[in-house]
């Protein structure tokens, strides 16, 4: 018997030799692309027949294990990419010991409506048939999910749109929250604490974002405090691992056919730490290329931090 293991052994890594790859950094990591079918058959070639469990046995004894590639490699750092995260770690602290709202916003990836391929199985009584390509042209639109999570209530709001991720659309969806929810759990509260990525719709260089910020001050009457996070670091914003990933599994295979589907999936979105999802779709259309108002930047009101003041500033409410 022992014989036949060895021997099972040996050809095993035979059989595995010239179809494995490996991280050249990193020696112990290592991957093929021969499917446990594929190996079973190679071994029976060589005396040596087993099932596919058996060859499921073998993987894992030689230390290989199903896994899909993970978007963990940061492909950048910046110089103040720690004293930021600091900066941020102290001002979440300090809001929420004053029992201030701390949020953290960003617009979640954006889907094709119709009859379109997503990724992931449901039960179904019959088999699901989408396209087989997946152009635009031959659905009814695309839907952009702006969210925002409450870091200290552990709840997420989305608002759904179908015309264009723009700066205007991340403080109209800031305001729905606050509308809905946010002075309802924080009555009285002056002040906002908002995280959110260097890029995007709320960049931060974007002064289109800051003068949308400052009409929404001004409107809500609220000091609105914002902390980028450096470049090459979204995911590290509280959104994207609380509450976006909980949203995709909620969705997984799902067809987004309309905009009113896409709203009951997501707010079926739930986690046993309590997490739960408010879906609100908002009709209005937003047009790209809006520039600033002339003479803006040179007369904003907007705060600016004397630390990593690019990263870091405030609206404060204008009397008119």
């Amino acid at each position: 018997m022992s014989q036949t293991n060895a021997s099972l052994n040996e050809n095993f890594v035979r059989v595995l030799h010239d179809h494995t790859a490996g991280d050249p950094m990193r020696s112990e990591v290592k991957w093929t692309n021969l499917s446990r079918r594929q190996i079973a058959r190679r071994l029976g070639c060589r005396g040596t027949a087993v099932s596919r469990d058996v060859v499921r046995q073998l993987l894992r004894k030689h230390g290989y294990r199903r896994r899909k590639a993970a978007k963990s490699v940061t492909m950048g750092q910046h110089r103040d990419r720690d004293a930021q995260f600091k900066k941020i770690a102290r001002l979440k602290r300090r809001y929420l010991k004053a029992g201030l709202p701390v949020i953290s916003i960003d617009t979640k990836k954006k889907e094709l409506l119709g009859e379109f391929y997503r990724g992931g199985t449901i039960e179904s009584q019959a088999a699901i048939a989408v396209n087989d390509h997946d152009f635009a042209s031959a659905g009814s639109g695309t839907v952009i999910p702006h969210g925002v999570y409450d870091v200290a209530k552990n709840r997420g709001h989305l608002h759904l749109n179908t015309s264009h991720d723009t700066s205007q659309l991340a403080c109209d969806s800031l305001a729905a929250w606050w509308r809905h929810q946010g002075r309802k759990d924080y009555p009285g509260a002056k002040k906002l604490l908002v995280l959110c990525d260097g890029g995007g719709s709320n960049g931060s260089t974007r002064y289109v974002f800051k003068e949308e910020l400052q009409r929404l001050s001004n409107r809500l009457d609220l000091e609105i405090r914002v902390a980028h996070y450096p470049p090459h670091c979204s995911k590290y914003n509280p959104i994207e691992h609380r509450l976006f990933a909980h949203v995709t599994r909620a969705c997984r295979g799902v067809i987004f056919r309309s905009l009113e589907v896409v709203k009951y999936y997501m707010a079926k979105t739930e986690t046993t730490k309590g997490l739960k999802v408010k879906v609100r779709i908002l009709p209005k259309v937003y047009e790209t290329g809006c520039k600033c108002a002339t003479g803006f930047k040179e007369s904003m009101k907007i705060a600016f931090d004397r630390l990593l003041p690019k990263w870091n500033y405030r609206a404060i409410p204008q009397t008119l």
